[in-house]
């Protein structure tokens, strides 16, 4: 049987099992914040009462009809079934956790706050704020039962009901959980939002206060004092004094309103040192959710409290700042491409420092191993710019001589040993260190030793790639189908041959290996109902949850999926999203898999194994048809090149995929030691290790070995670094400065992303990578977190792909990013998937927002909006 109470910060309470508001409530306060203790009455309590008293065919019957255009059919819905509700009795085991957990808390009957919290509330795009009951200072276990039934009843109040339809929310999938608080005695309440609600300025935090409980200013009944401060340094620098005449008190029954006594009224009621320590509550809020947060809160006897917090809906968008891209030389040139393509967005400090520093020492032993006995790149290959990662491609005559002389043997090299090398040199010296510290007892080793197990992790991998893949692998792969495409186009191709790129498709590799065995497990599910319907029925949240906790869940043959699932991420679960580790793997959060793996149940994606069955046959009929006609060196020619592109095409995909091979245990290393952190104050999570700088984790590794049981407390530098890169991120970073760069003094602007100036009117072009035309629903994806927002048949638009994206090819029925070229990830798995491609747009994020009509012409790199977006 499901728990029908938790307590507060409980780490099973959740938005299926504790609604909205109190899976925010529990994340407050695992994270330390001021939050008044209390418990969780669960959605299963809930679904037990309504079960019990067989409520549920009156509930449908009562709802079927209405109309949210129809006030009068919502309030006979609405009365009809809180009558159900009123006359129903609490089952005695319900009754009976309620009251024990109210008795355990402190007090002679404390006074509670009884709160609703719907699994459809308090999220980013629908907040449902006001739709349920709350009820405050209630005394006793009987009030308390009674306060706890008012509140399932308010699921169905009318205008709960009307918010719904008008959202398109099933009615018959709605459920309440309650929470039952601590009341605090407020001398003061108000709402703090920590951006701006009017101009969207996220740098300013909006705080309304009032006298007594904050009910005066949820029913409007008061006009509450306005500060407007500056959110960085919590000065205030506006202040709007009302006139409050009326406030929320409490009585010997519950609450009502009185009228403010006159040395209060026009009093202001928030000092500026006190408002300023509530906007530090708020910015750590928002800092734990990554979004502009809506905080209720108290204050008595001089202290904060946080009764809920929410994603401002509805926030407008933030007026863009204006940036300056700097060059950090003058004179220099910079560009993003090639490894920095993994890097779309700006980068955490912790990658800006350790990761960057390894990439450009890995970039140093490439140009030793290649220059024997110079020193090729002196000066870091990779620098920020505004944080977002730029190659400086201002090469001295020096180098730009060397090049033209080595270019000949060099690039033989790299060419003519790449697959040895990667096979039998670096993939085995990549999975050996990565299998030596798996081996070790992490808890067990000191803080300096993870810091330099990650070091090495991450520089192995670096080797890997940029030695190997990015220094043979890749190019290798770029020419031998450029130059097989070249002659067959000029020398062999007659007019209703097939395309050169038929001849390159078909092929495994490790993305459709991954593909391929999500879609087999979606099969096996399907073949068991029980699993299938909990997949189907229940949120990724909580699938996750269960999975990553060994939690049995309620389904036969969960521990053979548990099993199965597992084994597909040991396999699979190393694939990136994002080169910065910062940016969880599969492993890590499966939550986006199991988005890709419930659609795939429900029988909405297409058969990988249909798919390349298909493409394989292509390939070979059009080798047989070609083949057969060509004589002499035509045909001895033909197969050569083919040969050498057919075994890099899937080459290229192995090794790409492969990068993030020890991505899941860095992670592990670097969470580990961000906890010991979070113990010793210096971060309030384990994942604001991220935002510090390698010097400051290497210092503070240091304090903690040698004994320290507090260090500085960071927070603060981890708050503004979220801020300032969160400011950043809204920016379209230039793919040259100046816009046309030389590299080896040549115009290297052609091979690069089109600028967001240069994007006008309704077309966006780009690059176009796989033929077809598609017109259909854009469905932007910032990223992972996104993933479940796609649906079978829309386009799929994202700043890159990379290997871990492959299961939304599935998906999609076009592909349009602002990064890539012709042979990059995204191109190749669209024409594998035989979905049209345009890429390289530079501003397809930007222009284009999801639910707008498109039109995808993959063959001419064109994409046509439905209406100029103007964005």
């Amino acid at each position: 049987m499901h728990e029908l109470i938790l307590q507060l910060a409980d780490r099973g309470a959740i938005l299926a099992n504790v609604g909205g508001k109190g899976a925010s409530l529990a994340r407050l306060v695992d994270a330390g914040l001021p939050v008044p203790g209390g418990f969780h009455v669960t959605t299963s309590a809930y679904a037990r009462f309504v079960a019990e008293n067989d409520l549920q065919p009156a509930i449908v019957e009562a709802v079927r009809a209405v109309s949210a255009a129809e006030p009068s059919g919502l309030e006979t819905a609405s009365r009809t079934i809180a009558d159900l509700f009123a006359r129903a009795p609490m089952p005695t085991d319900i009754a009976d956790a309620i009251g024990r957990a109210y008795a355990a808390l402190p007090g002679q009957e404390p006074p509670v706050a009884v709160r609703s919290s719907g699994t459809a509330e308090d999220l980013p795009e629908l907040s449902f704020a006001g739709q349920q009951e709350t009820f405050l200072n209630v005394h006793g276990v009987a009030a308390v039962l009674e306060a706890v039934k008012r509140c399932w009843a308010s699921l169905w109040a009318a205008r709960a009901i009307a918010y719904r339809a008008q959202h398109g929310v099933d009615q018959s999938s709605v459920s309440l959980a309650v929470v039952v608080q601590l009341l605090v005695p407020a001398d003061a309440a108000g709402v703090l939002f920590t951006a701006n609600p009017v101009s969207g300025m996220r740098a300013e935090a909006m705080v309304t206060a009032t006298w007594g409980l904050g009910e005066a200013i949820v029913s409007s009944t008061v006009t509450p004092d306005t500060l407007m401060l500056d959110k960085g340094s919590g000065r205030v620098v506006d202040r709007q004094t009302a006139d409050k005449q009326v406030m929320t008190v409490r009585t010997e029954s519950g609450t009502e309103e009185r009228s403010t006594p006159d040395s209060l009224r026009r009093a202001p009621v928030l000092s500026d040192a006190q408002a300023a320590n509530l906007t530090r509550l708020g910015a750590q809020i928002e800092a734990l959710y990554g979004m502009p947060m809506d905080i209720e809160w108290a204050l008595h006897n001089g202290s904060f409290a946080i009764l809920q917090a929410r994603p401002i809906t509805a926030l407008p968008p933030e007026p863009v700042p204006p940036i300056e891209w700097k060059l950090p030389k003058p004179g220099g040139s910079y560009a993003r491409a090639s490894i920095i393509e993994l890097l779309p967005e700006p980068l955490t400090p912790l990658f800006g420092t350790l990761g960057v520093r390894e990439i450009n020492l890995a970039y140093r032993r490439l140009g030793n191993a290649l220059f024997k006995g110079t020193s090729f790149f002196s000066e870091p290959l990779v620098v920020l710019i505004n944080d977002y990662a730029y190659y400086d491609i201002a090469f001295t005559p020096r180098q730009t001589l060397l090049l033209v002389v080595q270019m000949p043997s060099f690039g033989k090299f790299l060419l003519s040993t790449a697959e040895r090398r990667w096979k039998h040199e670096a993939r085995p010296k990549y999975a050996a260190v990565v299998a030596h510290w798996q081996a070790q007892n992490l808890d067990a080793l000191p803080s300096r030793e993870l810091l330099r197990g990650v070091r090495e992790i991450f520089t192995v991998a670096m080797d890997h790639y940029i030695y190997t893949v990015q220094g043979g692998i890749l190019p290798a792969a770029y020419m031998s189908e450029a130059v097989f495409t070249w002659f067959y186009e000029k020398f062999v191709r007659r007019g209703n041959d097939p395309p050169a790129l038929s001849f390159v498709l078909g092929f495994d590799s490790l993305p459709i290996r991954a593909d391929k065995s999500l879609y087999d497990l979606a099969q096996w599910c399907i073949a068991r109902p029980a699993v299938a319907g909990l997949l189907s029925a229940t949120s990724s949240d909580q699938l996750a949850a269960w999975l990553l906790d060994g939690v049995h869940a309620p389904a036969e043959d969960w521990p053979d999926f548990h099993a199965r699932f597992a084994e597909h991420l040991a396999r699979f679960g190393h694939a990136i999203y994002d080169l910065d580790f910062a940016k969880p793997t599969p492993a890590d959060d499966p939550r986006p898999l199991l988005e890709t793996l419930k659609l795939l149940v429900q029988g909405r994606g297409s058969d990988p194994h249909q798919r390349q069955h298909e493409a394989t046959f292509r390939r070979e009929q059009a080798v047989r048809m070609v083949a057969g006609r060509l004589r002499g060196w035509r045909r001895a020619t033909f197969h050569r090149l083919l040969n050498w592109a057919q075994r890099y095409a899937p080459l290229r995909e192995d090794a790409l995929g492969d990068t993030g091979l020890g991505w899941p245990l860095l992670r592990r290393m670097l969470l580990l030691l961000g906890a010991r952190l979070t113990s010793a104050g210096a971060i309030r999570r384990p994942e604001d290790i991220f935002w510090l700088a390698e010097d400051e984790v290497s210092q503070l590794a240091t304090e903690l070995d040698l004994g320290a049981s507090h260090v500085a407390d960071l927070t603060h530098f981890v708050h503004e670094r979220n801020v300032r890169i969160r400011a950043e991120s809204v920016h379209t970073p230039p793919p040259s400065l100046p816009p046309k760069p030389k590299f080896a003094g040549l115009d290297f602007s052609r091979w690069l992303p089109a600028r967001a100036e240069e994007q006008v009117g309704n077309t966006i072009k780009g690059l176009g990578a796989s033929p077809g035309t598609v017109t259909a629903t854009a469905r932007v994806l910032r990223g992972p977190e996104d993933f479940g927002q796609m649906q079978p048949g829309d386009v799929l638009v994202a700043a890159i792909t990379t290997p871990a994206w492959t299961p939304l090819f599935a998906l999609a029925a076009a592909v349009v990013t602002d990064v890539g070229g012709p042979l990059s990830h995204s191109s190749i798995v669209a024409r594998e998937y035989a979905v049209p491609a345009v890429l390289g747009t530079g501003v397809a994020t930007r222009r284009i927002r999801s639910g707008d009509r498109i039109t995808v012409d993959g063959t001419t790199g064109v994409v046509t909006l439905a209406t100029d977006s103007g964005a």
